[in-house]
């Protein structure tokens, strides 16, 4: 089974990327997903509370996202500290999830599977990789689109400080897919991808 890893900086279109990966005959296996599945846990809830209180935790006692975003992505000078206590917590669940489900794919005939993880590479992803795939976008376009989904000034700039650089995972990538045009340019772009990189793999 062949493995892509999926990155890129914040808002450059990943998830879009993913999706018509996935129309191409992928599975994208979000860490996201895993990690809310990790975040709900009751044991992750109780430690979660007992560090930063019970103000953590929303009205239906599940996990206030905008409230965890600011104690690590915050201009405090804990941030760095609590964003490592957070990783340390949820970081091996999301891995353990993610292990499970490649090995069930696997297991199941899948051909190509695509990782959508945010901190791929910090997280040491790239060696389970057999390509990694870099979303390129204008960084105008990447605040127009944080904007889109209500972050405040600046706090692009916050989480992405808490990343490798851009250009470094540039650098680390094997492919380059540009994502300042509009959605057929990606398609094209993305299809080139999977007819030139992934299928001669796969078919291999």
């Amino acid at each position: 089974m062949l493995t892509i890893g999926l990155i890129g900086g914040i808002a450059s279109g990943k998830s879009t990327v993913a999706q018509l990966l996935a129309e191409e005959g992928a599975v994208v296996l979000d860490a996201d997903r895993f990690a809310h599945q990790a975040l709900a846990e009751p044991g992750v809830l109780a430690q979660l509370s007992e560090r930063w209180g019970p103000g953590i935790l929303d009205a239906d006692g599940a996990l206030d996202r905008r409230q965890v975003a600011k104690r690590v992505f915050g201009d405090s000078p804990d941030a760095a500290d609590e964003r490592r206590f957070l990783e340390q917590l949820v970081h091996p669940r999301v891995r353990a999830k993610l292990k499970q489900a490649i090995a069930d794919h696997a297991a199941s005939g899948g051909s190509v599977a695509v990782l959508d993880i945010p901190l791929l590479i910090e997280a040491g992803w790239a060696a389970d990789c057999d390509l990694v795939l870099f979303v390129d976008s204008d960084p105008d376009q990447r605040r127009a689109r944080a904007a889109q989904r209500g972050w405040g000034s600046g706090e692009l700039a916050q989480r992405e400080a808490a990343q490798l650089p851009i250009a470094e995972k540039r650098l680390r990538a094997d492919h380059v897919i540009d994502n300042d045009g509009d959605l057929e340019s990606l398609r094209r772009s993305v299809e080139a991808f999977w007819c030139n990189e992934v299928a001669p793999r796969v078919s291999g």
